[in-house]
């Protein structure tokens, strides 16, 4: 019993090694087979990331007015995930915005640099989440606003490893360890760390984001599957940030009144 709560310990901090910048120590064993299977507690990751990210905002609002805390807990959870899923959502734009072909597309995505369609994507989805979040801190409470928002979005995002494509090349990408697909178990595990934070939210907030969180993960898949025909791991990174920001305007759209 010891020893397989102390391998899915061992799970988690290889996933939280591997999606933030978070130092695990260096005696948790490491294999691909390991790797593969830590993208369960994605969603537990996001849970712990967004938990950190509002005490930074709760440290800096002591001080400093909503908006600037909430911009220096966006720079905390850039520094936290080092800008991982951002630069996912740059990627994604990049390559299927300026590719004709799917090949195309592809070789655009595991380019470094920045292009147009990258630099836009990410210009606007800051912009929006910045908006959006300081008027969400100006009339509710943020933690739970947050836990959702990280939590949820991995899941939606993890979520598509279990019934698409992993589309580039394994030997060669960074998100090689994602090229498995899921089990069952995995994809219940990774969906009941991301629904936690739900519980307790008014019923006609949790309908919208399960409702909403649901048709935009069918959309998204169904959108990469004819674009690339499958997913990269930089198209779950695009979908994290995209179904993040979704659920902040939900919230914003709800909680916060004309």
């Amino acid at each position: 019993m010891l020893s397989r709560v102390r391998y899915q310990v061992e799970l988690f901090l290889l996933s939280l090694s591997f999606f933030s910048r978070i130092p695990v120590p260096a005696s948790v064993p490491y294999s691909t087979e390991r790797m593969n299977q830590s993208g369960r507690y994605f969603s537990l990751v996001g849970l712990l990331l967004g938990l950190i990210c509002y005490g930074i905002y709760s440290l800096c609002a002591l001080v400093l007015p909503e908006h600037l805390s909430i911009l220096l807990m966006m720079g905390g959870s850039l520094l936290l995930t080092g800008a991982f899923h951002e630069d996912g959502l740059t990627d994604m734009a990049d390559g299927i915005g300026g590719g004709m072909t799917t090949e195309r597309r592809l070789v655009i995505m595991k380019d470094s640099r920045i292009g147009t369609y990258g630099a836009a994507a990410l210009i606007i989805a800051l912009l929006v989440k910045y908006s959006v979040l300081s008027s969400l801190a100006m009339h509710v409470s943020m933690l739970q606003i947050l836990l959702v928002g990280y939590g949820l979005s991995r899941a939606v995002a993890a979520s598509l490893i279990y019934d698409m494509p992993y589309v580039s090349d394994t030997q060669t990408s960074k998100s090689k360890p994602l090229a498995s697909r899921q089990t069952a178990r995995e994809l219940g595990i990774l969906l009941f760390f991301g629904v936690i934070p739900c519980i307790g939210l008014d019923l006609s907030i949790l309908l919208v984001i399960g409702c909403v969180s649901c048709l935009l993960r069918f959309a998204l898949k169904q959108w990469l599957l004819r674009r690339i025909g499958g997913f990269t791991g930089d198209c779950l990174g695009g979908v994290q940030q995209i179904t993040e920001l979704t659920i902040y305007l939900i919230f914003a759209a709800i909680m916060i009144p004309f």
